[in-house]
């Protein structure tokens, strides 16, 4: 399967990525023979929203959005003849945090080419926050503030139907990310019932909304999960609903430009993003 772009990459202004400059990226892009690519950089969180990670390096700073969009714009007007640069974001959707990411998208949404919108973040019953995929020993905790496994992928399933309804405004990212993230942890937290009918029915929320969908390699590479975002079978059912897969590896280092690309199911189509 030839793949021309990836369209899900991170870069240094991630506070929990690599020290890896964009035009490495680029550069490594142009290696691999892609002609296009999108940065996809986490947008800065609310700013009444408390990052609850240890380190609160979930997103990048406000104050480095001007940066990353300027060094972006100029990597894209200097191998403009060898390489297609989308720059964009990669936009937390949090529940009850929607008229400040509005805000957000509102004054910068024509300064970018591409976006996508994930959940990594989950309100409790408390209405505190926790973060979904930072690690299995803050997941097991996760399973502990909401009672199980189960309770945690319900969770997890309705805020995704929430941020495909979600009024972010006219430049609402129509891409939604890793659709099935909470199996992150998935081989050391199994559970008990299979969610398969629920994604299906996030997909036809996609559908109806004409939104696309993150095809995300970065699970085949997490130790407790092993499979992409999503699996085989929920991208074939996307493609029979017509709904376009984006091919991306959500990379934070410049080598893993790519990386899982040749496992992509030889059944699915990928298409490229529109904004």
């Amino acid at each position: 399967m030839q793949i021309n772009g990836d369209y899900h990459i991170h870069t240094n202004y991630c506070p929990h990525g690599s020290s890896d400059r964009m035009e490495e990226y680029v550069q490594a892009a142009i290696k691999k023979g892609l002609n296009a690519i999108s940065f996809t950089e986490h947008a800065p969180l609310p700013p009444s929203f408390t990052d609850p990670v240890p380190k609160k390096d979930s997103a990048m700073r406000l104050e480095d959005v001007e940066s990353y969009i300027s060094e972006g714009n100029k990597l894209k007007e200097q191998y403009k003849d060898k390489l297609k640069i989308n720059i964009g974001f990669e936009v937390d959707y949090i529940k009850g945090f929607e008229a400040e990411t509005m805000e957000f998208l509102n004054q910068f949404g024509e300064e970018i080419d591409d976006a996508i919108l994930s959940v990594h973040m989950l309100q409790t019953s408390d209405n505190s926050y926790v973060c979904l995929d930072y690690s299995v020993e803050a997941f097991s905790e996760i399973i502990t503030l909401f009672g199980s496994v189960d309770a945690v992928y319900q969770a997890y399933f309705q805020t995704v139907a929430s941020s495909i309804n979600a009024d972010l405004g006219p430049f609402k990212p129509t891409r939604i990310g890793h659709i099935n993230l909470v199996e992150k942890f998935s081989k050391q937290y199994p559970p008990i019932n299979n969610y398969e009918k629920e994604i299906i029915k996030l997909l036809h929320l996609v559908k109806q909304r004409n939104y696309t969908l993150d095809a995300n390699t970065a699970g085949l590479y997490k130790e407790f999960c092993k499979k992409m975002y999503p699996p085989k079978n929920i991208m074939e059912t996307a493609n029979e609903l017509g709904i376009a897969l984006i091919p991306g590896s959500d990379s934070h280092t410049a080598k893993t430009v790519t990386r899982g690309f040749d496992n992509y199911p030889s059944t699915i189509i990928l298409a490229n993003p529109h904004k």
